[in-house]
């Protein structure tokens, strides 16, 4: 281990944690796909991920297994980052939807909360809000 790979940032860590827990629900039922590659390639450029973690974390996703936070808090701070990366670009297109819906699944979201929570947050990242107001519009019931 390299002195800077030691004292690497706590933001950076999260940031692979993160793009971890997203390449390993890309890649279940096996080897990702070429669309899947450039969709893992877009969201590495956006977490600031090197080279050589994205090839490592591609190459056993396994050995970064998911380890949602354990408060609600947490796991919707997660998704709210996860739709800010998506929403860059102002759009949300089928594979990603289908992969924040794994990802809300693999934080602890039932398949139909999942859905709700997705749903509000394309209403809401139509324009862009602070995470209090996020938070605050999704535990609205």
């Amino acid at each position: 281990m390299s002195i800077s790979e030691f004292y690497q940032s706590g933001v950076q860590k999260n940031n692979i944690a993160q793009f971890a827990a997203i390449a390993n629900i890309a890649c279940t039922g096996g080897q990702s796909n070429e669309e899947e590659k450039r969709l893992l390639n877009k969201f590495a450029y956006k977490l600031n991920i090197s080279e050589k973690h994205f090839t490592e974390v591609l190459r056993n996703p396994s050995n970064y297994p998911i380890n949602p936070p354990s408060s609600k808090e947490g796991r919707l701070q997660y998704l709210y980052d996860l739709f800010r990366m998506i929403f860059a670009d102002n759009v949300i297109d089928e594979k990603e939807m289908k992969l924040i819906h794994k990802y809300a699944i693999g934080l602890g979201c039932s398949s139909e909360k999942a859905k709700k929570v997705i749903t509000k947050s394309i209403k809401i990242f139509g324009g862009k809000i602070a995470f209090e107001d996020y938070q605050y519009l999704i535990n609205k019931e």
